[in-house]
């Protein structure tokens, strides 16, 4: 969105759950003396009357909505309400997203609170917000011992985790819900995950302490069996190679083409937070298998189109890393794959075929890059005793495009 089309400024300003009156003077000052006041209604209810300000309460649904307030009052200053720290799963990272010229006065945020409750330092604990999310995405974060603060959608989270984390192995994993922190109806409730029945508030934060035997590894090469499929997998041993080569890097996308089970795209976003993928595939049962295998993985954001390559790769995001697991021999996709590599970006394609090494020894030929032939024999009874089984043997072409 362009500058033109926003507020001259945007000032967000922070309110805890104990109301307007705890707000230092500068902050009072600020919200008082605006011409155009936004937040929610229930921050707008704490406000004072002022005579002559506008209030304009948020949208909804404020993705749909926010875009056209910015331009009702472009060009001029506006003071917007939120909770605690706008920055934490808050407005202002929504306002800064749609080029809203922000300055953000803050509270003390739910996390802090929440921490400073369970007394957990900033360094031993992740966050994931789940706020107008999918509360799988908690699942990417579980490991035993680990510590996790929740950020709430609403009343029904907690019931919503502790159902997931009793299906996930993580059914042993203690939640604690801190209710309206800061507020004076403050509260805690403490339970495990696989007896879960409390009562929740609106206004909740999640402490999480992991426990339990689910899937639990950042590493590349989760096991086969972790992922659904009808055989269409890229195999552990090559996933791990294919990534080592792909390189996740915060906030990337990755395009994994040919998608199959998903399994490649999957563990680039498992790899970061940040990490991004569209998985790109043509049959339809396979492309709801992977959005399942996503979920199950804690990755439920990543995105699934679903047709055929080169066709089905035209509109999309350009990507930082490709993989091509399968259908590079079709015409343009490999082509297309290199022409949409943004600069430092990394393409990674396997073939099991004489056709596909061909074209792959033709592509090492052309561009360079590194080609690898990569064979794995795992054990298996020979009779009464135990012997070598080869897997079929995979091309690897890896190569990657030169920053400008």
């Amino acid at each position: 969105m362009s500058s033109t089309g926003v507020p001259s400024e945007v000032v967000v300003v922070g309110i805890g759950a104990d109301g307007f009156e705890s707000l230092p003077a500068s902050s009072r000052s600020l919200v008082l003396e605006a011409a155009v006041l936004w937040g929610g209604s229930r921050h707008l209810s704490l406000v004072p009357a002022v005579p002559g300000q506008v209030r304009v309460p948020w949208p909804s649904p404020l993705s749909d909505g926010l875009p056209s307030l910015l331009r009702e009052y472009a060009g001029r200053p506006v003071v917007a309400l939120a909770s605690g720290d706008p920055l934490v799963s808050g407005i202002a990272s929504t306002l800064l997203d749609l080029g809203a010229p922000v300055r953000v006065v803050p509270a003390v945020s739910s996390v802090a609170l929440a921490r400073a409750r369970m007394g957990w330092s900033f360094e031993s604990c992740a966050v994931v917000t789940v706020v107008g999310r999918l509360v799988a995405r908690v699942l990417r974060e579980c490991a035993p011992g680990q510590r996790v603060l929740v950020l709430s959608s609403d009343a029904s989270t907690p019931d919503a985790l502790a159902s997931l984390l009793a299906s996930s192995g993580w059914g042993a994993s203690r939640l604690t819900v801190l209710g309206d922190l800061g507020s004076s109806s403050e509260s805690s409730v403490s339970g495990v995950a696989s007896s879960w029945s409390e009562t929740s508030p609106a206004l909740n934060v999640i402490a999480l302490e992991v426990a339990g035997n689910g899937l639990a590894s950042w590493a590349p090469g989760l096991p086969d069996d972790a992922f659904e499929n009808d055989g269409q997998l890229t195999k552990r041993d090559l996933r791990a190679s294919a990534l080592a080569r792909l390189m996740p890097a915060p906030g990337q996308l990755l395009w994994d083409v040919g998608a199959g089970a998903g399994s490649v795209g999957i563990e680039w976003m498992r790899s970061r937070p940040t990490c991004r993928t569209i998985a790109i595939e043509s049959d339809p049962e396979r492309a709801a298998r992977i959005a399942r295998n996503a979920s199950a993985l804690g990755v439920p954001d990543l995105q699934v189109v679903e047709g055929r390559a080169p066709a089905a790769l035209s509109g999309l995001e350009s990507p930082d890393a490709i993989f091509i697991g399968g259908g590079a021999t079709r015409e343009g996709v490999l082509d297309t794959c290199l022409a949409a590599l943004r600069p430092g970006g990394r393409l990674v394609v396997h073939g099991v075929t004489l056709e596909t090494e061909a074209l792959l020894a033709q592509a090492y030929a052309d561009h360079g890059g590194e080609l690898t032939r990569v064979g794995v024999e795992t054990t298996a009874p020979v009779g009464t005793f135990t012997g070598w089984t080869p897997a079929r043997a995979v091309t690897q072409w890896a190569w990657g495009r030169a920053e400008n």
